[in-house]
């Protein structure tokens, strides 16, 4: 088991019964959702725990090499985005690690969703569908499928009914439409129950999305 991420942890109420594991983009930090918390505005019975974690410090090709916060790297290859592989699959084991730690403090795995923005979100809509125990959800924002080839073989099938959460703004300069619903086309064909919004912003978060992100936690963490 990899060494524990560090991050950072919000507690919606005494002894949560669920927790949310939400990764940032690249370049970004842990800190970069936390003023998400109170915006969500989940019921006040509802306990979560909020996990921000802080990806690894890497060199990333597409950015010069410059080492930054990443969960893979990525290079262009004539044109075209590709992430790598071993650093994809070195955070999934990251991510898990984070998973089985929030279990151990008494949460199922049942009541844990794994969210993220970006190259977060790829990394939540990477390992949401191949970990092993049904989780409560998948929460993927702005972002695209990496290793979307082998996710037919890989997948889990704890996670074939799990809700998918995807949203995306029309006007991303930086993850282009297609992308995702490329990523969407793949999940949908494999069976997965993806729910899709697309909003009128650019690589970045809107108070529509903020609302029904609200409303999509509420359901799937029974609130």
């Amino acid at each position: 088991m990899p060494d524990l991420l560090e991050a950072i942890e919000i507690e919606t109420a005494p002894a949560p019964r669920a927790s949310i594991v939400w990764m940032h983009g690249l370049g970004a930090d842990g800190h970069d959702f936390v003023d998400i918390v109170p915006a969500l505005a989940l019921p006040a019975g509802t306990g979560v725990r909020f996990v921000f974690p802080h990806a690894p410090m890497r060199p990333v090709t597409i950015n010069g090499g410059y080492v930054m916060r990443a969960w893979y790297d990525i290079r262009d290859d004539h044109g075209q985005r590709r992430e790598d592989p071993d650093g994809v699959r070195a955070s999934q084991k990251s991510i898990e690690a984070l998973i089985e730690r929030e279990k151990s403090r008494g949460i199922q795995a049942s009541a844990i969703v794994l969210a993220g923005f970006s190259q977060g979100g790829a990394m939540a809509l990477h390992t949401g569908p191949r970990h092993a125990e049904r989780l409560a959800g998948i929460m993927a924002l702005s972002c695209s499928l990496p290793l979307a080839d082998t996710l037919a073989a890989e997948a889990a099938p704890a996670n074939r009914t799990t809700p998918i959460f995807m949203a995306h703004g029309a006007d991303d300069e930086m993850i282009p439409p297609a992308r995702a619903l490329r990523a969407r086309s793949v999940l949908v064909e494999l069976g997965y129950r993806v729910e899709w919004h697309e909003y009128r912003m650019g690589h970045s978060v809107c108070i529509e999305e903020i609302r029904d992100i609200s409303a999509w936690l509420g359901t799937v963490l029974g609130g």
